[in-house]
C-alpha cells in the first residue's frame, strides 16, 4: 500500500491527474470517527497493496475537502486515474471498504 500521510493539501489538479487506483481519506487526527475507523480502512487497504493511499488532513478553509463537498469525517473517495468512482462517509466495516476498493482495484 502506498500511504501517503501529510499535512500538505495537494492542489485538486495534483489530484485529478493520478493515474490508477487511489483512495482520499480526509479527516482529523482529533477526530473520534476518524480513529474509530483507522482498523477498518487498515484491513481493507492491507488487501489492495497497489492502491495508493492519501490521508488528507480537513478542516475550515482547507480547498481540497470542499472541492469534494466533504461535509463529515472520515471520508473515503475511491478515485481511478483521478475520476471519482465511489465514496464512504465515517465507514464502519471493512467489507463496505472492500467493496469499494474493488471498483477501483481492477488487478485484484
Amino acid at each position: 500500500m502506498h500511504d501517503d500521510s501529510t499535512a500538505h493539501e495537494p492542489a485538486r489538479s495534483e489530484v485529478d491527474a493520478l493515474e490508477g487506483a487511489t483512495v482520499v481519506e480526509f479527516g482529523a487526527s482529533w477526530c473520534g470517527h476518524c480513529r474509530a475507523a483507522q482498523p477498518a480502512i487498515a484491513a481493507a487497504l492491507a488487501a489492495h497493496p497497489r492502491v495508493r493511499h492519501l490521508r488528507v488532513e480537513d478542516g475550515p478553509a482547507r480547498r481540497l475537502g470542499r472541492a469534494f463537498r466533504v461535509k463529515l469525517w472520515p471520508t473515503l473517495v475511491f478515485l481511478r486515474d483521478g475520476e471519482e468512482v465511489a465514496r464512504l462517509v465515517r465507514p464502519t466495516a471493512a467489507g463496505e471498504i472492500l467493496q469499494a476498493l474493488g471498483q477501483i482495484d481492477h488487478a485484484a
